[in-house]
């Protein structure tokens, strides 16, 4: 296949993008490509709910709750999310767009706000909260699994106890 000329490939390209980037994508292109991030079903949440599910503890997903969880022990009043680095702002693996950055900058923030909104709410309905990066599912499935089964043991035991 020949190399595209220079002209040719400029043509590609949308236009400028603050801070002197181009984008490789049109405008609708991109739009397009955004639109079909996931927002559920996400390869590290399907890591986790298969290895919660080999372990014998049965869930609900993405209940009607605030925040819908991605995984809802309902009896034992305890939700698990997981959080992608990017999208929830992790201290670790968190990365800042170059572009767009104002948007970006106040999407994140608000992400974030959000999160700690519906753990508040959650915690006020009298349920345990869990998150977890998605860095820790890849790095740590077995500990995070642990610490769920540890939560619901600990909640059973508390509703035994409050009975």
């Amino acid at each position: 296949m020949k190399p595209l000329s220079k002209t040719r490939a400029r043509s590609r390209f949308s236009g400028p993008i603050p801070g002197g980037a181009h984008d490789v994508m049109t405008a609708t292109q991109r739009a397009r490509c955004m639109s079909r991030i996931q927002g559920r079903d996400t390869g590290p949440e399907l890591t986790l709910r298969h290895a919660v599910w080999r372990t014998g503890l049965r869930y609900r997903m993405h209940g009607s709750l605030p925040g819908r969880p991605d995984l809802v022990f309902s009896k034992q009043r305890v939700v698990v999310f997981v959080d992608g680095c990017f999208w929830h702002g992790c201290p670790i693996h968190s990365t800042k767009p170059k572009n767009n950055r104002s948007f970006w900058s106040k999407k994140l923030r608000g992400n974030r706000a959000r999160d700690a909104r519906v753990n508040r709410e959650l915690t006020e309905l009298g349920w345990i909260v869990l998150r977890f990066w998605e860095h820790e599912i890849a790095a740590s499935l077995t500990k995070i699994v642990s610490t769920i089964q540890r939560a619901i043991s600990t909640s059973r035991k508390h509703r035994i106890s409050s009975s």
